[in-house]
């Protein structure tokens, strides 16, 4: 696995690096040989925010958290990046080698990680109007809700607006 690191307002130790290296080696073997880790650490005041995605063809996983320490905060985030992949279990044995995620976490699923399917509990339909992004973000606001579908009047394309936990706002794009 391919890892790249970004340090913002802050120096990363090589020590970190490789308790970094050490961390996500255990997860190399559920991963093909393409997979890229990207750590991102962010220093804000006395707080240290680690962020990592792991990407692998069609699968992504992305974990986050903030403490007082790096390290702690690396710790939480490969403990959050390991209950998503126990909780995709299932789905991830049929796409890559098999027998490596009973390895990694045993033969003795928990009732937690079992899960065959998602459940949709509801279904909605909406009307998707033509706005701009001002008007979506503005639409969002009024109905309380965090995130907005509309057909963009500029490109005619479905976007998503979204609001971000630093208060700000975002906007999903179709590519292809």
């Amino acid at each position: 696995m391919k890892i790249t690191y970004t340090a913002r307002n802050v120096k990363l130790r090589d020590n970190f690096k490789e308790r970094v290296e050490k961390k996500l080696k255990k997860f190399n073997k559920l991963f093909s040989e393409e997979a890229a880790a990207y750590v991102v650490v962010t220093l804000e005041k006395n707080r240290q925010t680690v962020e990592i995605t792991i990407r692998d063809k069609a699968i992504v996983y992305r974990a986050e958290n903030t403490q007082p320490e790096m390290n702690d905060a690396l710790d939480r985030v490969i403990e959050i990046l390991t209950r998503q992949i126990r909780k995709n279990k299932t789905r991830l044995e049929k796409r890559i080698k098999s027998g490596s995620i009973n390895d990694l976490f045993g033969d003795t699923p928990d009732e937690e990680t079992v899960e065959d399917a998602y459940e949709i509990v509801r279904t909605k339909r909406v009307i998707v109007k033509p706005l701009t992004v001002e008007e979506a973000i503005l639409e969002m606001n009024m109905v309380n809700h965090d995130f907005f579908l509309f057909l963009n009047a500029e490109t005619n394309d479905v976007n998503v607006v979204y609001r971000r936990k630093d208060g700000n706002y975002g906007l999903l794009e179709p590519a292809m």
